[in-house]
């Protein structure tokens, strides 16, 4: 049987994290490293394209979370290299707290938009 093209290994994910946290928990790292095995199982097929966006919640001044959701998005690309992807093909954006997840006023902790937005495309 003829195998399914790399393409559908493509992975999308969300990791989530703590209130005004740039570490990853220990779900967190369990979800990287699934999407990591995923693509594994596969020894013709590698990650050709990572783009890991970094988000905040409202609280917070937007400069700061701007910055948090840099370092949400920096501390998700390195656990991918850590786990063998290229840091060549890796992308990261910080959206602070423009772009939530789950709409909310000004000034709260909201843990649906405390997270890094990964999509992996294989080849």
């Amino acid at each position: 049987p003829e195998l399914a093209a790399c393409s559908t290994l493509n992975q999308a994910f969300t990791v989530y994290f703590e209130w005004d946290r740039a570490d990853l928990t220990s779900q967190a790292s369990a979800v990287i490293d699934q999407a990591i095995a995923n693509i594994r199982a596969r020894n013709d097929c590698a990650p050709s394209s990572v783009s890991v966006v970094g988000h905040t919640d409202t609280s917070g001044a937007a400069a700061y979370n701007e910055r948090l959701s840099a370092r949400r998005a920096t501390v998700v690309a390195g656990a991918l290299q850590s786990r063998g992807v290229a840091q060549s093909i890796i992308t990261t954006e910080a959206r602070g707290e423009k772009d939530l997840a789950k709409p909310t006023n000004d000034g709260v902790r909201e843990p649906l938009n405390r997270r890094s937005e990964v999509t992996i495309i294989v080849r």
